[in-house]
């Protein structure tokens, strides 16, 4: 008995040892959040620049989506973090400063079709080698304007077949991409299953349904917390989310919670009007501690 007690406690130092070296140095580091909340490199003017990383601690993030840079008429993304040394310097940068890479984002998409251009292969492919020279697991597409599913329904033969093909790209990369689209919660349901890969989910936005008249909280029952990748915790910009009135922040716990739903918010707007968008630190900062004071008290 006594040796057998003796290899139990040597596996807890070692374990304990473990934990000190991680990068956060602590116990405490190996537990997450419940709920993690992240700011948008773009979103905070600092898209693939490495103050990036420490803007995010400054904001109180735990994490930051970072963006695989313009598109624009290119073949693929002009992305930097293929260049190694500011992809070491850059990762470096997050162990320093205690910061998660949550997604790699291709906000070139919510201009440019994902319907008609022929290097669409080359670009997923781009993203998904970047997120896993970043060890990143979420990818975020969106469908944007011209592959808008609502005014464009002509578009969804061509997009299902691309969106099963990047299905098949994402599940060799071990990677999960988030779509974003224009419609309800009931209509993307459907798009999924005709899709009919695991590796494409929902990547939720408060501000959809919410500018649509459409109610949050059902829309988020209806797609059930397996279709549901990641969330824009967000609306557009006016107020603070303290003070949105159509944005009640506690019923979405509440409703997550239910629904037994974890992973990232990322706080893309919610900027307020009277401010400057300049004003990163004052906008994001605020809503950064509103919403971990919501989602992470007690420990969540």
């Amino acid at each position: 008995m006594e040796s057998i007690d003796r290899k139990v406690f040597m596996k807890q130092c070692f374990l304990f040892g473990i934990a000190l070296a991680s990068p956060l140095g602590s116990i405490a580091s190996v537990k997450k959040s419940r709920y993690r909340v992240a700011v948008i490199d773009l979103m905070i003017l600092k898209r693939q620049k490495l103050s990036a990383v420490q803007l995010a601690s400054e904001i109180g993030a735990d994490g930051l989506e970072v963006d695989m840079g313009g598109l624009g008429n290119r073949d693929t993304f002009d992305n930097k973090f293929f260049e190694t040394e500011f992809r070491e310097n850059y990762i470096n940068h997050l162990k320093k400063h205690k910061i998660d890479i949550c997604s790699v984002a291709m906000t070139g998409f919510y201009a440019q079709s994902l319907a008609t251009r022929p290097t669409y292969k080359k670009m997923i492919s781009d993203c998904l080698k970047t997120c896993q020279l970043l060890g990143v697991k979420n990818a975020f597409l969106p469908l944007g304007v011209q592959c808008d599913l609502v005014k464009n329904p002509e578009l969804r033969p061509v997009l299902v077949e691309r969106l099963r093909e990047i299905g098949k790209m994402a599940k060799g990369a071990g990677v999960v991409v988030g779509i974003e689209t224009s419609l309800d919660a009931k209509g993307e349901l459907n798009l999924l299953k005709e899709i009919g890969s695991k590796n494409i989910k929902i990547y939720f936005n408060f501000s959809n349904p919410l500018k649509n008249g459409i109610p949050l909280i059902q829309e988020l029952k209806t797609l059930g917390a397996k279709n549901i990748s990641m969330i824009h915790c967000t609306d557009e910009d006016g107020v603070w989310l303290e003070h949105n009135s159509r944005l009640n922040l506690n019923s979405v716990k509440e409703t997550l919670d239910q629904m037994k739903w974890s992973g990232w918010l990322v706080i893309e707007r919610s900027r307020d009007a009277k401010l400057s968008s300049r004003m990163v630190l004052e906008n994001y900062g605020a809503n950064t501690r509103y919403v971990k004071s919501i989602f992470q008290e007690n420990g969540n």
